[in-house]
């Protein structure tokens, strides 16, 4: 199956640092509480080096300064705990966002549970943390890398945990999945662990460019019909498969969406849409496809005549994944999508590409 060989494949990258490690494994945590075992369950666990603590990591807040080891992580950011798993931890709870998975975690990343218990999962309302849940899982550490943690909201989260919330450099929400997976690995003692990660997949995706090369001179956008056209601007998750896949970017992209991860656009401004390849995240393959065929306005751009759209369903393993866009789920959605993108710009017609199987 697809999702068990990438989970084996990334965790290969890991073997040789691990193997490494272990003869520098110190004593465990001498703490007794029952949950505490849900996060030191892999073998990898405890291979963290014994110097790397104290680190301290910058953030939109400040600085959280880390001075042990973390036994037992709580990730409020919507798609931090792929990185958690894939560094060999299992984070004692989780935040609940797509796919009502066991744990908050999808199938791409279920291997990497080692068979310890599934995450404690909590679910952020639009109000912010369940601040009360979070402090009875006694975490001693809350990841909110990938977040749009309020001021608020983390001091109040910092008075029983060290928080480490989202950079500073970009917007909420948008921390590219390569440094979000080595901020937590430097929060995690496994900074070295982290960057084999990441480069590992960035490997899948310069492999995927050169087997492509159409893409490099080709013009990319990612959209969903959500309360009208919603596009993703240059700092979403979504839009940088695109661009780690070699496209570019519509210029004024963000100048039209302002300074966040995406924005409602108007008709006057379909000529965004008009590029040499539109993906869209759709709730379903047939209605939703029909309804936007039938906007006079987007059926007449070029790239809806010549075929050249690639159609995700939102719900399901494959539109989570790239919704998720994290360390584990985009060589998942790599297999997925490249495929679709080739047909498209070839000037197939990528709205008859089937979806792939998840």
């Amino acid at each position: 199956m697809p999702r068990a060989s990438r989970a084996s494949r990334l965790s290969g990258l890991l073997a040789s640092v691990v193997l490494l490690a272990v003869a520098a494994v110190g004593c465990g945590d001498s703490g007794s509480d029952s949950g505490s075992s849900s996060a030191g369950a892999k073998g990898a666990d405890s291979s963290s080096a014994a110097g790397a603590f104290p680190v301290t990591l910058d953030h939109k807040f400040g600085s959280t300064t880390i001075k042990s080891e973390p036994r037992r992580i709580v990730t409020v950011g919507l798609t931090d705990q792929d990185a958690v798993l894939a560094l060999g931890k299992v984070p004692v709870g989780t935040t609940e966002w797509l796919g009502g998975y066991k744990g908050a975690i999808g199938p791409w990343a279920e291997d990497e549970l080692g068979g310890a218990a599934a995450p404690t999962v909590l679910t952020d309302t639009g109000t912010g943390p369940q601040v009360e849940k979070i402090a009875a899982l006694k975490p001693d550490l809350i990841l909110a890398v990938y977040s749009g943690l309020t001021k608020a909201q983390y001091e109040s989260l910092s008075k029983f945990a060290p928080v480490v919330a989202q950079p500073k450099a970009y917007n909420d929400y948008g921390v590219p999945w390569q440094q979000q997976t080595e901020e937590i690995g430097k929060a995690l003692g496994k900074e070295a662990e982290a960057r084999t990660l990441v480069s590992g997949v960035e490997g899948e995706f310069a492999a995927a460019k050169k087997a492509n090369p159409a893409f490099a001179g080709a013009t990319a956008v990612m959209a969903t019909p959500y309360e009208g056209t919603f596009v993703y601007g240059t700092q979403d998750t979504r839009s940088r498969i695109l661009s780690d896949l070699g496209f570019s970017l519509p210029k004024d992209l963000d100048k039209v969406i302002g300074d966040t991860f995406g924005a409602n656009i108007s008709k006057e401004r379909f000529d965004l849409l008009d590029q040499d390849v539109d993906v869209w995240i759709v709730p379903d393959l047939t209605t939703a496809v029909t309804k936007l065929h039938s906007d006079k306005i987007y059926s007449d751009l070029n790239v809806v005549k010549e075929g050249r759209e690639v159609f995700i369903q939102e719900s399901g393993d494959y539109g989570n994944a790239v919704s998720l866009s994290t360390v584990l789920s985009l060589p998942y959605v790599i297999d997925r999508m490249v495929p679709q993108l080739a047909a498209a710009v070839d000037g197939k017609t990528a709205t008859k590409v089937e979806q792939p199987a998840s």
